[in-house]
């Protein structure tokens, strides 16, 4: 069963959600990334391998985990500008890293957590690249292999990173939990087929879709040991998903009030 999630689910994930922003733009594909895709199954995997106390310290720590993934964001995006997807990509790993062997020595409740998360989340999205004067969203077709490198990569990284936990521990397997894997996925492959104005693009819905990854890990860390595992992650998921449908809106009912601060010499309303 844990082997078929590995394999599956994340994988599945990772497609669905490149589909999507196929349809309706890069913004939402990082929004959509910004889901517990893979951390999710990977939480999920590591507490029906080590039990419910494990999972908790892990979600507790995937929380400080994703300033990380915030991390790798801001990173990715400059180095965008300025070199083709390894390089990009190294960087941004190596920057991530970094910052997960540091994080997984802090012990941190969960609440407390969940406030540096989202004060990171805010932080990154300041320092994000400017959006640039680019070519709007390619519709170019995607080459037949596109999807199916995305969810062999996917599946690969997951198993990587759950084969491990047992050795690594609560503290840094749920630190790594959050680890850039599907968005590592689709931000190279946008570099590499859309360039930097798009990759940017969908970063920043990475960004702007990390609150909901974090209600869920603290959900988890706050209910698995309480409630088990099925209702956790349940309740979890259901709140998780609640608030990353707000985001799509919350940039509609921004959208015009961004318009109307850009009409500078017209007259008051």
């Amino acid at each position: 069963m844990t082997l078929l999630l590995k394999l599956v689910l994340a994988p599945a994930l990772v497609v669905a959600s490149t589909l999507a922003g196929r349809r309706w733009g890069a913004r939402l594909t990082g929004v959509l990334v910004g889901l517990p895709v893979v951390a999710g199954p990977i939480l999920l995997i590591t507490t029906l391998d080590h039990g419910t106390a494990f999972g908790a310290a892990a979600a507790s720590s995937a929380l400080l985990g994703l300033t990380s993934l915030a991390l790798f964001a801001v990173v990715f995006g400059w180095c965008s500008r300025r070199t083709g997807w390894p390089g990009a990509l190294a960087a941004s790993w190596a920057a991530c890293l970094v910052a997960d062997v540091a994080l997984a020595r802090l012990t941190l409740p969960a609440g407390i957590a969940f406030v540096v998360a989202l004060a990171t989340f805010w932080g990154a999205s300041r320092v994000m690249p400017p959006d640039a004067p680019g070519p709007p969203e390619s519709t170019v077709p995607s080459p037949w292999w596109d999807l199916p490198a995305r969810a062999a990569t996917t599946a690969a990284l997951v198993l990587a990173v759950t084969t491990a936990s047992g050795a690594l521990g609560p503290a840094m397997t749920g630190v790594l939990a959050p680890f850039p894997i599907a968005s590592s996925v689709v931000a190279a492959f946008a570099l590499a087929q859309r360039g930097s104005a798009e990759t940017v693009r969908l970063l920043r819905g990475l960004l702007a879709g990390l609150t909901g990854f974090a209600v869920f890990c603290l959900l988890v860390a706050l209910l698995v040991e309480r409630l088990g595992v099925v209702v956790a992650f349940s309740v979890a998921l259901a709140a998780s998903l609640a608030v990353q449908a707000l985001v799509p809106l919350a940039g509609r009912l921004a959208a015009p009030a961004a318009v109307t601060t850009r009409r500078p010499g017209r007259g008051s309303w």
